[in-house]
């Protein structure tokens, strides 16, 4: 089982070492912003430049947690366990113009296509942890920005003109929608 689903679906309290119980009593709602990528491939490093961007912006914000990572699929939804919203940021190729900005919701995202049980798309993924037992955000409340990708093959340290450029847009979106979520009080 995955290390962090074993320690939701076990408590704190279960836990090796851990103290206290899994929540208190009174809790906000929680927002997990993820950026996506790999930081050796141009474009593809995007999300990760985006979560960069804007944990800079948000630092001291409420209840709102930004982190980078390289997965998807159950890892991905193991980075939202305990959360009660999520924004992924992440490279899209969808033939648009590079640099363009997507928003899209989880029924979007193309059926997976691999055969291996470890590779499962993002809404699999999340179904898999709720039947699990682990709280996730739910369909709705997962959003995904995209920005549509030029070089996604290419080794590269930096993103192509068009998809650096849109990076301060990309990250504008993800504040307009957390400020969407916590009526006005994201920066």
């Amino acid at each position: 089982m995955l290390p962090a689903l074993r320690h939701h679906l076990l408590g704190a309290d279960d836990a090796p070492g851990a103290a206290g119980g899994t929540q208190p009593a009174a809790q906000s709602i929680r927002t997990l912003v993820i950026g996506l990528g790999n930081p050796l491939v141009s474009d593809d490093s995007v999300g990760l430049r985006v979560a960069k961007a804007l944990r800079a912006r948000l630092a001291g914000g409420a209840d709102v947690v930004v982190v980078e990572d390289y997965w998807g699929g159950l890892r991905l939804m193991e980075q939202m366990i305990g959360f009660d919203r999520a924004v992924v940021v992440d490279a899209i190729c969808t033939g648009a113009p590079p640099g363009t900005i997507h928003h899209l919701t989880t029924d979007a995202i193309a059926t997976q296509r691999s055969a291996s049980a470890h590779d499962v798309n993002l809404p699999t993924a999340l179904a898999f942890g709720r039947e699990a037992g682990a709280h996730l955000p739910a369909d709705r409340d997962v959003f995904l920005v995209g920005i549509e990708a030029e070089d996604v093959v290419n080794f590269g340290e930096q993103c192509t003109p068009a998809v650096a450029a849109a990076i301060p847009r990309a990250v504008d979106e993800v504040v307009r929608l957390l400020e969407s979520f916590l009526g006005g009080q994201a920066k």
